[in-house]
C-alpha cells in the first residue's frame, strides 16, 4: 500500500521519484525568486495553480453533460476544474495588486514548470494561451481606471475566450497524439461555450465578494497596493 510519503513524492515529481532532489531544489529556487520579487500568499497560489491545472487536463476525464445528438454531434462535456481555471485570472489580479508588473515573472515560472508536470503539447498550448490571455488581462487591469471588482470581471471576460480557444486546440491535439482520439474531441462550439461559462462563473463570484468588501470599506478599490488596514472601520 502506498504511504503518504510515497504519494507525496510521486505527485511532486510527476511519477519520477528519482528526480526528487532536483525537483525539490528547483521548487525552492523558484519560491525564492517569487519571494524576492515581493510575491506572497496569492503569488504562490497563482504559481501552483497553473501547472496543476495543466496536469489535470491530461489525467482527469471530463464529465459528460449531454450525450452526442443531432444538435450537438460531439455532446457537451465539462472538466471538473474548469471553474478553477477561471479563477487563475482572478488570482493574477490579486498578485498584481502586490507585485505590479513582476506578476509576469510568476506567470513565466508557472508556465515553465508546466512542461514538467503536463503533457508537452498541453503545456505548450497552455503556455501560449496564458502568455496571450494573461498579457491581455494584465493590460486591461493596468490601463483601466475601474474599481478592482469591475476590473476583475472585465479582464476575465476578455481574457477567458482567448485562453479557452488556444487551450482547447492544444488539448484536442494532445488527446489525438496521446490517446488516439478523433479531431474535435475537445475543440468544438458546445465545449467552448461551457468552458467560458465555467470560467466566468468563478470570476463573477470573486468579483461580487470583492465588491461587497469595497462597499464595507475593507478594500480600497482604486489602491493597487492592495488592502489598506488604516481605512478599515473600527468594528471590522
Amino acid at each position: 500500500m502506498m504511504t503518504f510519503w510515497d504519494g507525496f513524492v510521486a505527485a511532486l515529481t510527476n511519477q519520477q521519484p528519482a528526480l526528487l532532489f532536483p525537483v525539490f531544489f528547483g521548487l525552492v529556487l523558484t519560491s525564492g525568486i517569487i519571494w524576492v520579487a515581493n510575491g506572497r500568499f496569492w503569488a504562490f497560489v497563482y504559481f501552483a495553480t497553473i501547472p496543476f491545472l495543466n496536469w489535470s487536463f491530461g489525467v482527469i476525464d471530463s464529465i459528460s453533460l449531454m450525450a452526442p445528438s443531432e444538435a450537438f454531434d460531439r455532446g457537451i462535456e465539462l472538466h471538473p476544474l474548469t471553474v478553477v481555471t477561471g479563477l487563475v485570472f482572478v488570482f493574477r489580479d490579486f498578485v498584481q495588486r502586490r507585485m505590479g508588473h513582476k506578476v509576469l515573472i510568476v506567470m513565466a515560472l508557472a508556465i515553465a514548470w508546466s512542461f514538467f508536470y503536463a503533457w508537452p503539447v498541453i503545456a505548450l498550448a497552455s503556455g501560449i494561451a496564458f502568455a496571450i490571455s494573461e498579457i491581455t488581462d494584465w493590460l486591461i487591469f493596468t490601463l483601466t481606471k475601474y474599481r478592482l471588482s469591475t476590473r476583475i470581471l472585465l479582464s476575465s471576460a476578455i481574457a477567458a475566450p482567448v485562453d479557452t480557444t488556444i487551450f482547447l486546440y492544444g488539448a484536442d491535439l494532445a488527446r489525438q497524439m496521446q490517446l488516439g482520439d478523433e479531431p474535435g474531441n475537445m475543440l468544438h462550439l458546445a465545449n467552448w461555450v461551457v468552458f467560458i461559462v465555467g470560467k466566468m462563473s468563478g470570476a463573477a463570484v470573486i468579483s461580487y465578494y470583492i465588491r461587497q468588501r469595497e462597499k464595507q470599506g475593507l478594500i480600497d478599490p482604486y489602491d493597487d497596493d492592495g488592502f489598506t488596514p488604516e481605512n478599515k472601520p473600527a468594528n471590522a
